[in-house]
């Protein structure tokens, strides 16, 4: 689960903060779990920060960390960690010469924003313009910074100072070229495969921005002659 929690944590935080200060009874009787595992979810989650424990005469109750707290202290101990391995872990190699396997759309889609947010100079990117969707937030970042972009999509999309070509129907298939130096291309939705090749081996680049680039001056001579 999300933050560090587990489904039955999240199910007792969520009652928690509809109840506000609780026991562990009126925990297990609102959800439906166990006495004995809402007792022992309760107590993991004041070790995990979630959750205060507070002492009334005999009586143990806990009340929820709001939300917002919680979520910064949880974002804060993470980017501790993030400073701690780079200061630590040695330094890797960047440029991948094999290729690696990407499955499950989540991934995907966190390589796809991953790369775009490393973009030195310029990306090409081909997919639908709902997955194109899904982006919005990286891409107007690199048009903002300056960077090429260039879009590859099957119905109109607006992206001031990029260049968007629309072409057929992708159907599932996704593809992006970061810096002429990184590839990921494959299959993206409902219904596939969810299954992409990222790579950084030379040829693999070349012969795919070979694909886009041809596919580039097909649409570019449509757009001509619908003139």
């Amino acid at each position: 689960m999300e933050f560090g929690l587990t489904r039955q944590e999240a199910n007792i935080y969520q009652c928690m903060i509809t109840e506000g200060k609780v026991t562990g009874y009126e925990v297990a009787k609102q959800t439906g779990i166990s006495r004995s595992n809402a007792y022992n979810s309760l107590a993991n989650m004041t070790e995990k920060g979630i959750a205060y424990l507070v002492e009334e005469g005999n009586t143990r109750k806990y009340v929820p960390v709001p939300l917002d707290e919680f979520c910064k202290n949880r974002i804060r101990k993470l980017e501790e960690s993030k400073k701690w391995l780079i200061a630590h872990v040695p330094s890797e190699k960047t440029y991948v010469e094999g290729y690696i396997t990407i499955e499950g759309a989540d991934h995907i889609l966190d390589k796809m924003r991953n790369l775009l947010s490393q973009v030195e100079k310029r990306v090409y990117i081909s997919c639908t313009r709902n997955y194109l969707l899904l982006l919005v937030r990286e891409l107007e970042d690199l048009i903002r910074d300056k960077k090429k972009v260039v879009i590859i999509t099957d119905q109109p999309a607006s992206f001031d100072n990029a260049k968007v070509y629309v072409g057929e129907n992708r159907g599932m298939q996704i593809g992006l070229i970061a810096d002429s130096r990184y590839v990921l291309t494959g299959e993206y939705g409902e219904g596939s495969l969810n299954t992409c090749l990222y790579s950084g081996q030379k040829n693999f680049v070349e012969l795919y921005k070979t694909a886009l680039s041809n596919e580039i001056k097909l649409l570019s001579m449509r757009e001509e002659n619908q003139q």
